[in-house]
């Protein structure tokens, strides 16, 4: 399959902004965490924002930052939301609620527990009524996802938004699935065009050999290790290198996907 990445947003401790994010990946500048500003998602209406959870944020920001990058308009791109974990944040707080004596839930807790709340927000923001895919694949969820969007980018000839994300998982959850730093990451996928966005291959490999070797930085692999759709730094950081490179991915326990990302600038 042959894509074109048009938009590109991106979030985390140290890479706040694609332009940012772009000048550290690319190695113009050295990578160095720091808190992450509250997510703005000014898409969203006041009365949804205020009700909506950190995941919610922190996806709909990279979303709308790609999706401005491209100039597509957002009401008529279908959506693949991919997380390793989802709303965990939501999940502790529903579980903590019902230790308690009166077992009392919150109905605005409970109605962002589901998987799909960031897309299901995202078309509340937008009013698109275009498909909508969430998916989760445990630590290669952001291949699962990537392969699902340049799938539909492929098959139906049309733009696809990809949205990855992962935050922090609270304690004692996270004494199972240790994630300690959010990251989020969102694609514009389109048919390849004549125009300069960074062209890439993706198929699948049968293999046991895992991903790629990992990044140079080891602040950086850190992090990519770390959270489960950072593990798209891979992709990132050869854009911002200006492609000429394979990377490979994860997926499941015998596939790999691979991406061979063409020389571009972006």
């Amino acid at each position: 399959m042959k894509v074109s990445i048009r938009g590109i947003g991106l979030l985390a401790s140290g890479l706040v902004g694609w332009d940012a994010g772009r000048e550290v990946l690319a190695g113009i500048r050295p990578y160095r965490p720091g808190a992450v500003p509250d997510p703005e998602a000014e898409l969203l209406p006041p009365n949804e924002r205020r009700r909506s959870s950190d995941c919610v944020r922190w996806a709909m920001q990279v979303a709308q930052e790609a999706i401005g990058r491209s100039g597509l308009d957002p009401r008529e791109v279908p959506t693949v939301f991919a997380s390793s974990g989802g709303e965990m944040g939501v999940f502790d707080k529903l579980c903590r609620a019902l230790c308690l004596p009166d077992r009392m839930i919150s109905p605005t807790l409970f109605h962002q527990s589901v998987h799909n709340t960031a897309a299901g927000y995202w078309g509340i923001a937008t009013a698109g009524q275009q498909s909508s895919t969430a998916l989760s694949c445990y630590d290669d969820s952001f291949a699962a996802g990537l392969l699902e969007a340049a799938t539909v980018v492929c098959v139906e000839q049309r733009p696809v938004l990809l949205v990855a994300y992962d935050l922090v998982v609270p304690e004692p959850l996270s004494q199972s699935r240790p994630i300690t730093e959010g990251f989020a990451v969102a694609l514009v996928l389109t048919p390849p065009s004549d125009g300069s966005s960074p062209v890439m291959r993706v198929h699948l490999e049968t293999t046991h050999t895992g991903e790629t070797a990992g990044l140079e930085d080891p602040e950086l692999e850190r992090v990519r290790q770390d959270n489960p759709a950072a593990r798209s730094l891979l992709l990132l950081s050869a854009v911002a290198a200006g492609g000429g490179r394979t990377v490979g991915f994860s997926l499941s326990d015998s596939q790999q996907l691979i991406v061979d990302l063409e020389p571009c600038r972006i």
